[in-house]
Parts: structure tokens; sequence; C-alpha cells
């Protein structure tokens, strides 16, 4: 806009900017290379607050010509820029935002920056970890993309169209700033098929390891499978809990259920537990979980191949349980129960069965350290049913200690999706 002014017989001439036409310009992308999604009255503030993803109900209208994968920008009813990311037209999640307030070339720079500012985050928070999630989503504003690495493997997977027709160029971002051995693709997540893509396994740089690979958590040898193990091979969300729940370890007798690589279980028996036991049907997890106890040394740790609910009602039928069949520590640690909102009364069922069942297991004064990763079931919700299950076991708890998800899964307030995991630690009283 240009102002004048007139002061002593001279004119001034002044240009003003709005925000929006500089940080456009700072961003060194101009706004109208962009083709723009429009969005109706009202639905800008949710976006301008931070959250990242646009919904079909929300669009008011598209410029012609966006096609699918396409970056483009977004503007509210007033045709003011809010941001700009990847679109889908397929996907309940129409526009996935990577910018707020300026426009963004999603190019080879584009993600160098982005998964160099990750990795900053995680060597300051994780200092000596040689294995963690570099680039968590939503988290670090890179949506449908997570990069996990282990040590010199990065294991990657796409969870949106955008991002999977972009995978050359984060591999040459990864190779410049991570030097990997290998970049495994493993996009088998159900979520892809809400973006019209196929399950896909694969490597991207390297060559396919064979058989299982030993990784340090915390200073433990662990072996993984990338071919068969859970997510991108282990559960690195938990690495801090971990460490954290093994201090309730020394001298008690633990059960681990649900351990799949034994990542409790091992930790508990390395802080001086007298027995651990680590229950998983997963038999190539058990397995596995085993030959990690040999390598660290640990003959006071062991596992069985069960179907935990089972195991569980089997050692509570009795009216009366054995004393030798109680145990000082309890960790219950299951798979997300629902991954969707339809699903949770069913999934409430089954977490008050599990701690039902455990709390009956609990030695009087023990502990049990109990998780939910379903970002569904509230910690409030949460903590509910573990009290409810508490009332029917005639058990008083006393909560000592609440956990979340390790700091290379970083939580964003103002996108609830981001924060999932929710721990709590209780000790049964006494009294």
């Amino acid at each position: 806009m240009l102002l004048s002014l007139s002061s002593q017989g001279k004119s001034y001439f002044i240009f003003s900017f709005s925000p929006y036409f500089l940080t456009a310009i700072f961003a060194g992308v101009s706004s109208e290379l962009l083709k723009t999604v429009h969005l109706k009255p009202h639905e800008a503030k949710r976006l301008c607050a931070g959250h990242p993803w646009v919904y079909p109900s929300e669009i008011d209208s598209i410029d012609e010509g966006i096609a699918d994968g396409d970056c483009v920008q977004v503007s509210d009813s007033r045709n003011r820029l809010v941001g700009s990311g990847l679109y889908n037209s397929k996907s309940k999640i129409r526009v996935r935002l990577l910018s707020l307030r300026h426009s963004i070339s999603p190019d080879l720079d584009f993600f160098t920056d982005r998964i160099e500012s990750a990795l900053k985050l995680r060597l300051r928070s994780m200092p000596g970890a040689t294995s963690f999630r570099v680039v968590n989503a939503e988290s670090d504003f890179l949506s449908g993309l997570i990069i996990d690495k282990y040590n010199d493997i990065l294991v990657l997977q796409t969870t949106s169209l955008g991002m999977d027709q972009r995978k050359p160029i984060i591999v040459e971002a990864l190779q410049k700033i991570l030097n990997p051995r290998v970049i495994l693709e493993k996009n088998d997540s159900p979520s892809r098929s809400f973006e019209g893509l196929d399950p896909v396994y694969s490597t991207l740089l390297g060559v396919t390891p064979e058989g299982t690979q030993s990784i340090e958590l915390n200073n433990l040898t662990f072996q993984i499978d990338f071919s068969s193990g859970h997510k991108t091979a282990c559960y690195l969300d938990q690495q801090a809990n971990y460490q954290l729940v093994s201090q309730f370890a020394p001298g008690a007798r633990v059960l681990d259920c649900f351990c799949f690589l034994g990542g409790f279980a091992l930790h508990a028996a390395r802080a001086g537990a007298r027995e651990v036991l680590g229950i998983d049907q997963s038999l190539n997890a058990v397995k596995t979980a085993e030959i990690s106890a040999q390598l660290n040394h640990l003959p006071n740790c062991s596992f069985i191949n069960e179907n935990v609910f089972d195991w569980l009602i089997q050692q509570t039928k009795k009216t009366e349980i054995p004393e030798n069949s109680l145990f000082d520590l309890i960790i219950l640690d299951p798979p997300s129960f629902t991954r969707n909102r339809h699903s949770v009364e069913a999934a409430l069922r089954g977490y008050k069965e599990i701690h039902l069942r455990a709390l009956k297991l609990l030695r009087p004064g023990g502990i049990l350290a109990t998780f939910c990763c379903s970002h569904h079931v509230s910690s409030v919700l949460f903590q509910d049913i573990i009290l409810q299950a508490a009332f029917d076991a005639h058990k008083i708890l006393r909560r000592i200690s609440s956990y979340t998800q390790s700091p290379d899964h970083p939580v964003i307030p103002v996108i609830p999706e981001t924060e999932y995991l929710k721990g709590f630690a209780f000790e049964a009283l006494n009294c």
C-alpha cells in the first residue's frame, strides 16, 4: 500500500505492507506461486493456533488445477494467508499444513532444515542415545512423516500421499544430515489406506539387513527384527519409561505383561529384580527377548509365549491365590485397544479386565505400572478405569508416578494427537 503525507510543502511516500505479505517475502516464496484452498468463515482459528489438519467440511472452494500431493496455500474467508501444506482430495485430512502464515516449497532445503531442527531437539533431550525417533510427524511440523534411527539404520514411514511422493528428496536430506548405512521404508501403517496408499516394505538406501540386529537402549543390548517388529522395529516411545519403572525393581518379583522385546523386563532384571517374568503372545518376540536377556547376562529374566488375557484369567481363577504366585511389581503395557472413537467402550472393558486380574496378582504394598497408548482414551478416563478395577479387586491405590512418551516423541499441546502415551505407577496400600 502506498501512503502520501505532506509536511511544510514537501510530500513523502511510505510503503506499508501487511504482515502476511512480509512473511511470504522473507520465506523466499511468493504466495502467488501456489494454488489456494479457500476456507469457510470462522474455520481458520484452530489452524492459526497451530493445528495442521484441514478437513473437507472446513473448505469453501479450491483453485482449479490442484493435483493430489501438490503443495498448496490455505487462505481464510477474508483471503488472508493461513499457511501452506500438502493436498489430497482422497483423504479425510484434505490439507496437511507444513507452515503457518507463509508459503513454502517442500524441496531439499526445506526437508534438510526441518530434519536438522528435529535432530537437534533429540540430541539435546536424549544425549548419548543411539536409537531414537528423529522425526515425529506433527510434533516436528512434518505431518505424515516418521523417521526412526537405530544406530546407523534409519526406518522411514510416510503416512500421507504428499510425503510419500517426496521420498527421494527426504532420502537425499537424510544422507546429507545423518549419512546412514541403510534407509528402510516400513510403510505398513493402516492409516495409509485413508490416503489411497498401499502397504510397502522396501530398502531405499544400502543393503537390506538380514535377521536380527543389535541396538542399545539405556546401555542395554536389544535384538530387533525390522521385518517383523511392531511400529518401525520396537517401542522407542517407552525408552525413558523403561528406566523410570526399573527403580521399583530391586529385590522384587516382577511380571511384565505384553512384554514384546522385553523392554521393561530387561531393565527390571538389570536393576536388581529377584525374578522377572515376561509374557507376550508373539513367539518371535519372546524368542528375541530371550536372546537379549542372554546377551546382557540376565539369568533372572525369563519369558513365556502366552496370550496375556488367558494367562491372567488362568492365574486368578482360584479364590485364594497362593503367596508364591503374587508379584511385587506388575507392568501392563498393552498395544492400543482402540484406534477410533467408536470402539472406545469395548477398549475400556478390556483395560478394566486386565487391571482387575493384575491387581489380584499384586502383593500388598506392591507396585502396578500401567500404560495406555490410545489417543482416544484420556489420562482421566484411563485412571478412572484403573480405579474401578481396584474397587472390584478390593484394593486401595496410591498414585506415586505419572508417565508420558519419551522426549523424542515431543508433545505440542494445541495438537492433541501428538500426546497419546500415558501411564501411572500405583502402590497397593496394605490398610
